[in-house]
């Protein structure tokens, strides 16, 4: 099984960026632990992270061309506002979990909008890191049916 894991704007900033909200977590730390929970379970993860809008696009496009199996798609500020990154997921039609570190249902209300939302199989937030472990495992779920 493939998955790519792929975050955007400001993600690579973890453990420096409102501690009080996503945690101490370094993004490198965030990846070793997803990494690790791969190989324990022979999934090859594959990881983006970006800041610009058009490369998360080209990165679901990349994932879909590469033969992922589905994706893990964190899109932190763009959740709220692309409809270029709601439509690349749709064009791929690859199962998609959005994930969130934090609970963005608690938050601002400009976050209460996730237009990505629509395309994917589940939305698992609030939960930390351990939110992209959830995510990994609603799509082995998925991808194992469809075997």
């Amino acid at each position: 099984m493939k998955i790519f894991v792929l975050n955007g704007p400001n993600l690579n900033l973890l453990g420096v960026r409102e501690p009080e909200v996503y945690g101490r977590g370094t993004y490198a730390e965030l990846c070793e632990m997803i990494s690790l929970y791969g190989a324990e379970r022979d999934i090859e993860v594959e990881f983006r992270q970006t800041n610009c809008e058009g490369t998360l696009v080209d990165y679901i496009h990349e994932a879909f061309y590469d033969g992922a199996d589905g994706i893990v798609i964190n899109p932190a500020a763009y959740t709220h506002t692309s409809v270029a990154i709601l439509d690349a997921v749709k064009s791929v039609a690859l199962p998609t979990v959005e994930v969130h570190i934090s609970d963005v249902s608690l938050r601002e209300d400009f976050r209460q909008k996730s237009y990505i939302r629509a395309a994917c199989v589940a939305t698992v937030m609030g939960k930390g890191f351990g939110g992209y472990i959830e995510a990994i495992k609603i799509l082995e779920d998925i991808i194992g049916s469809k075997s």
